[in-house]
């Protein structure tokens, strides 16, 4: 595929997530995969702790601040349980999700993992995963069944401890009827790049406006990497997506959602297969009290009389922003997408 060069005065080398304490359990070193990671992990010279037991300790501070920042240097492998083998729906995402890890090394100020997952945020990755994928066949139930796998983690940004993206995108490009999916805000994509995914797996990367992703993403690579990890992974003849989240009518939010719109002009300058997902920030009574503990000097804005309640069928409250102001970033998103990507697809808005 030929394609002209770009600009990349405003990309900078992206760390790799090191964490300072990796511990796996005795029942993940019984599963082959598990072992593959191990000498992954030993690759790169990470001290390595074996636990005495299935159970994982030594993750608590003496306040949720300090917790937090153990749990977030900290890696544990371990095995899923038997109830993430039944699978649930991830509308409007996807048809299904499944999960290969949970946590995430990045430390986005919004998170959406806040209040979802139970203990502290330790990134933990399954040793069983070639069993999480033997059971998704049993949820291929029409002619394009699609897979989410990144709904509790970054898988990207932690593939270089794991290899388990990759055995992903290897197991769907044996498939002819599902559809892998995976959104990342990391750019290490070049292992992934010769991999045999004939077309079966679409690769995102989430972006924002700079004032957001500069003051809120901590721990992530820059836009303009994510934007240059895409780009090789559409000249791999991936499909690939954008998801732009969360969006924020922050102030002059107009002129920095058109500047995120000419770098991702400029990042993918030749035909390609790509969607766009859009989605708006909310937050919940939950999520908020936990990010103010993770992040107390942060600001992010998360006062409720700004935002108007929106229930789930379960009675669940979110704040989400009044309809007008929805109404109002939504035409704009609609509008310069369609102008400046008129090949590409717009999933969804929420």
């Amino acid at each position: 595929m030929q394609a002209s060069t770009i600009d990349r005065s405003s990309t900078r080398p992206t760390r790799l997530w090191m964490p300072e304490r990796v511990v796996f359990t005795p029942a993940a070193l019984e599963q082959p995969w598990g072992q593959q990671i191990l000498e992954r992990v030993q690759a790169l010279n990470l001290p390595v702790e074996e636990l005495p037991r299935n159970r994982l300790t030594g993750v608590r501070g003496e306040d949720e601040r300090e917790t937090y920042a153990i749990a977030k240097r900290t890696f544990a492998v371990v095995t899923a349980p038997p109830s993430q083998l039944k699978l649930s729906p991830i509308p409007p995402s996807a048809d299904w999700q499944f999960h290969l890890a949970e946590g995430c090394p990045a430390h986005c100020q919004y998170c959406y993992l806040a209040g979802s997952l139970s203990g502290p945020p330790v990134i933990r990755a399954y040793a069983n995963l070639p069993q999480i994928l033997e059971n998704l066949g049993g949820y291929e139930n029409k002619a394009q069944t699609s897979f989410e796998v990144s709904c509790y983690t970054d898988p990207l940004g932690i593939e270089h401890l794991t290899g388990s993206l990759a055995e992903c995108i290897r197991y769907f490009g044996t498939r002819d009827r599902a559809q892998l999916r995976w959104v990342s805000k990391f750019d290490a994509v070049d292992g992934l790049l010769d991999l045999p995914h004939n077309g079966r797996t679409r690769c995102r990367v989430s972006v924002n406006a700079a004032p957001i992703s500069t003051k809120l993403e901590g721990g992530t690579a820059t836009v303009a990497n994510r934007l240059q990890g895409l780009r090789k992974l559409a000249q791999a003849d991936y499909p690939i997506g954008l998801v732009i989240a969360p969006i924020m009518p922050v102030e002059d939010w107009e002129q920095h959602y058109r500047d995120l719109f000419d770098a991702i002009e400029s990042a993918l300058d030749f035909d390609c297969d790509l969607t766009f997902e859009l989605i708006s920030h909310r937050f919940t009574p939950g999520s908020k009290e936990v990010l103010q503990s993770w992040y107390p000097n942060s600001k992010l804005d998360l006062d409720e009389a700004g935002r108007v309640i929106k229930r789930n069928k379960f009675g669940g409250v979110k704040y989400v922003y009044d309809g007008e102001t929805m109404k109002t970033l939504k035409a704009f998103f609609e509008r310069e997408i369609d102008r400046r990507f008129p090949q590409a697809k717009i999933l969804y808005w929420t």
